[in-house]
Formats: structure tokens, C-alpha cells, sequence
């Protein structure tokens, strides 16, 4: 194919989401399996079930921070230092609380087969999974500055 017939084709806003998604569940695996191998606070019994780990965790993620932008924009509206103190005070409480949430809905989903660690194992997977996933669209994004030859 041809760069001329990429052009006439421009991609969907369902196959952006698509893409999106694929790339963070693919990302999230790989993450999941890397703690797997070197974590013994992270157990999961089988590639399979690292797959659907990976892609419950992106669903999760994926509310927990619609969650958060909208209590964000709710105590944006807002002005005064009082707002803003009770915003930040509320996005803490939603990232705190929401690694609890998710350690609880992966142990009903999974049971035995799924072991996140603790407290600080989930917080360390999570940042390294966003990390992750930010280094991959920094990269993808660098690769779009450069033109077509």
C-alpha cells in the first residue's frame, strides 16, 4: 500500500480507541510478565490469565481515571484556595483508594490465580505500567514529527 492510499483512508475515532487499547493491554501484559519473573509479590498462574489480568487492570485504569478527571474538573470550576486544597485532597483520596479497588476486584475475578502483592507491590506496578505506556507514545509520537520521504 501506498502512502497516497493511507491518505485516503483516514483512521476512524473507533479504530484510534481500538489501537489504543490494544497497545496498552499489549504493554500491560508485557509489564505484568516482567514482574511475574522478577517479583516473588506478583503471581500469576499462566500466560492466559496474565492476558485478561492485563485487560481487566486497562478497563480499571480507564474509569478509575475518567473518575479522576471529572473531580477534577469539578473542583476546577471552583475558585479559592479551599477548592483547591479539597480537589487535591480528592484526587489523592481517588489514586489511594482506587489501588484497594483494584487489588479486591482482581482477587474476585481471579481468585488463586492472581496474586498483586500488597499495597506497595500494586502502586509500583501501576506507576511502572503508566510509565510504560507514556515512554511508548512518547516514542510513537517522535516518529510522527518525521515526514514521508
Amino acid at each position: 500500500m501506498s502512502a497516497d492510499s493511507a491518505e485516503s483512508y483516514p483512521i476512524t475515532r473507533n479504530q484510534q480507541r481500538f489501537a489504543s487499547w490494544m497497545t496498552d493491554v499489549l504493554i500491560y501484559i508485557v509489564v505484568l510478565n516482567l514482574f511475574v519473573e522478577f517479583s516473588e509479590a506478583i503471581v500469576i498462574d499462566s500466560f492466559t490469565i496474565s492476558i485478561f489480568t492485563a485487560v481487566l487492570l486497562k478497563a480499571m485504569l480507564d474509569v478509575i481515571g475518567g473518575v479522576e478527571h471529572r473531580v477534577k474538573a469539578f473542583f476546577d470550576q471552583r475558585d479559592g484556595t479551599l477548592w483547591g486544597a479539597l480537589g487535591a485532597a480528592s484526587l489523592f483520596g481517588i489514586l489511594f483508594i482506587s489501588k484497594f479497588i483494584i487489588l479486591e476486584v482482581v482477587d474476585i475475578v481471579f481468585g488463586d490465580h492472581v496474586e498483586l502483592g500488597h499495597l506497595i507491590d500494586i502502586i509500583v506496578l501501576i506507576v511502572a505500567m503508566i510509565a510504560a505506556r507514556l515512554v511508548f507514545r512518547k516514542i510513537y509520537q517522535r516518529f510522527g514529527d518525521e515526514p514521508l520521504p
